[in-house]
């Protein structure tokens, strides 16, 4: 896991300095070692952290055996030493079956050469991974299949191009332009994040999950070699017993080989499903006790660390747990809102910094829960999108949404979900962004500036269509299928896999996520939808694999998530980042909005309308950004 940076120019648009400054930037992903690589065109920088094959000879750049191809690389490739099996068995007569180290990066290298850019369809792994072919002057640029890893890209009219891992490497350079992307900003008050392949930056994109570049002399061109879409079969799994067996056998490997290490490991143990049925399946893997790490909140409706605790217990493992107070939080607002480098609203991601912190005291690798809900339909979202097709709300839906509006915030909330006209929105992003209780169309509408408006109007006439042509073209699926499609894409990558990846990388350890195992994904895909959510139970297949190894009492209540008590402490001992930034000054100076509009936002939030609290973090986050970057 490293922290990697690299540029292409013409006519020496970019200087070393430009690089140095990029990987300082890149320092905490990885403390271990720094690398640097020149020629003519290029220049990369590598950051190590040391996780697999601690010599010095596994560090990058890494060089190809005949000196062709040199290599910066952020990630891990799990299947490593099968495929260098693999390499052996097939070129044994041949200096290819030769490795002068036991790291996964000299395989991947290796592979390249044997393949060139279709190698990528051999690794199982999170990767970011840049290749640099000396002899033709091609740059090759490549994301894992589900976006674990970061990268980004800049690009001008001259065909000058940067990459880093993270967005504050990029701006660590001189002449990259900082021009916003108003896009940007109208997706970030729907979705709480800004989504892949914009950034808040219009110049500036992320390299979107299963594709690579090739930049050259002739300029970029982009390639898929991975789509979700592709993996939907029509013949779908629907035998409990065949799906329990293929996912305790599939799942069950992601964990063994995820497990590879040559540094200490533990486990985020939350004690929801995800992660205890990692836990479960890690503990058999491992001789003596895992470690496992929770947090928990003195509030007693946020607080999971019972539950947690009661897993570790059951399954003995070696548990650490950290109770949180808002002092500890407070203490960490403006270090989460830096770290993220770009608006960004989920605060889930204070408490995953704060177990990062607690697991970097003991450990330089965890393994996280992710992607157990989107894959296996286990959010409220996935309920509602079967609802709304479904009476009474396929048929009454307006009046139902008139009569929720005149209840209490908790009907409210539903109201605004019921809220849209299906004709001008895409209806997964619509329901996911009023489950995470952020703005509707209609709302950012009446919210906006005069200027911010006529950009708007652009917007609207277009998103939807966008997301209509991107993420809804496929046929005979059921809707929570495409509900999970569109959380897959959307929210998994640029959400919560950029959550924990900055959490962590921020602390120098490295998350790997077995639910994203390469094989786990394309199974639960071709899982029948009515498998995933039966008998009323979400998740069912993960839920009743899970009693194989825990009492269903420890696991079977109501789904919390990674949460902070946020509607109080923003009322309280937070109400001061209303104060500062959401004051008419502030939202003058960043003109996006008019203030009369966000008082009268603020006012209903502190008259009891609570289920405002996110849109208001979300407002707090973004005015922040442009102070603090603009």
């Amino acid at each position: 896991m490293c922290g990697i940076a690299g540029t292409y120019s013409v006519n020496g648009f970019f200087s070393k300095g430009d690089i140095q400054a990029a990987a300082d930037k890149l320092l905490h992903r990885g403390p271990d070692g720094y690398g640097f690589f020149e020629d003519e065109k290029v220049l990369l920088a590598h950051r190590r952290l040391s996780i697999i094959d601690l010599d010095e000879r596994a560090s990058q750049p890494m060089y190809s055996h005949d000196g062709r191809y040199v290599m910066v690389y952020n990630g891990e490739v799990y299947n490593y030493v099968e495929l260098k099996e693999k390499i052996i068995k097939e070129h044994s007569d041949s200096s290819l079956a030769e490795f002068k180290t036991t790291s996964d990066s000299e395989v991947a290298l290796r592979l390249f050469e044997i393949y060139g850019p279709d190698f990528v369809t051999e690794l199982n792994g999170m990767f970011a991974i840049c290749i640099y072919d000396r002899q033709e002057g091609k740059l090759y640029l490549f994301r894992d299949r589900i976006g674990i890893k970061p990268l980004f890209w800049y690009q001008d009219a001259a065909g000058n191009l940067a990459f880093a891992s993270e967005l504050k490497a990029l701006m660590a350079m001189k002449n990259i332009s900082r021009e916003i992307d108003e896009d940007a900003i109208f997706y970030f008050l729907r979705l709480g994040f800004i989504p892949a392949p914009l950034t808040v930056f219009k110049h500036i994109h992320k390299l979107e999950s299963g594709t690579y570049l090739t930049v050259s002399a002739e300029g970029v061109a982009s390639k898929k070699f991975w789509q979700a879409a592709e993996q939907y079969c029509a013949d779908k799994l629907n035998d409990e017993k065949i799906i329990q067996e293929k996912l305790h056998s599939t799942l069950s490997e992601a964990v063994k080989i995820q497990l590879r290490s040559d540094v200490p490991y533990g486990i985020f143990l939350s004690g929801g499903v995800d992660s205890s049925l990692v836990t479960a399946l890690a503990s058999k893997h491992v001789n003596g006790k895992l470690n496992t790490f929770s947090i928990g909140f003195k509030e007693h409706s946020h607080n999971e660390a019972p539950h947690a605790r009661a897993v570790a217990a059951h399954l003995g493992t070696n548990h650490h747990e950290f109770i949180v107070s808002h002092n500890d939080a407070i203490g960490l607002i403006e270090t989460f809102f830096d770290v993220y480098d770009e608006p960004y609203a989920d605060t889930s991601g204070i408490p995953t910094m704060l177990v990062s912190n607690l697991a970097s005291q003991h450990v330089k690798v965890v393994l996280s829960g992710e992607g157990g809900d989107e894959l296996f339909f286990g959010y409220g979202t996935h309920n509602w999108s079967k609802r709304l097709k479904q009476f009474p709300f396929n048929i009454c839906r307006v009046p139902l949404r008139i009569l929720f509006s005149q209840l209490s915030s908790r009907y409210q909330r539903v109201s605004k979900l019921l809220d849209y006209d299906a004709d001008s929105i895409f209806l997964p992003e619509h329901i996911y962004s009023q489950e995470q209780y952020l703005f509707n169309i209609g709302e950012m509408e009446g919210m906006l500036s005069k200027h911010s408006r006529s950009h708007f109007k652009t917007f609207t006439e277009n998103y939807a269509g966008t997301l209509r042509s991107k993420y809804g073209n496929l046929k005979n699926i059921a809707p929570e299928e495409l509900q999970s499609f569109f959380e897959i894409k959307f929210s998994l990558q640029d959400d919560l896999l950029t959550k924990v990846d900055r959490a962590t990388m921020h602390h120098s350890i490295e998350a790997r996520v077995p639910l994203l195992d390469n094989n786990v994904v394309q199974l639960a895909l071709q899982i029948s939808p009515e498998e995933k959510i039966k008998n009323g139970v979400n998740k069912y297949p993960l839920k009743k694999m899970l009693s194989e190894y825990l009492p269903e009492d420890i696991f079977m209540r109501p789904k919390k998530g990674f949460s902070i008590p946020l509607v109080k402490w923003l009322k309280n001992e937070w109400s001061y980042l209303i104060n500062d930034y959401l004051n008419d000054k502030v939202v003058e100076q960043v003109g996006l909005f008019e203030p009369q509009e966000i008082r009268k936002l603020v006012n209903q939030f502190f008259e009891g309308s609570d289920f405002l609290y996110n849109r208001i973090w979300c407002l707090i986050a973004l005015h922040r950004w442009f102070i603090k970057n603009t």
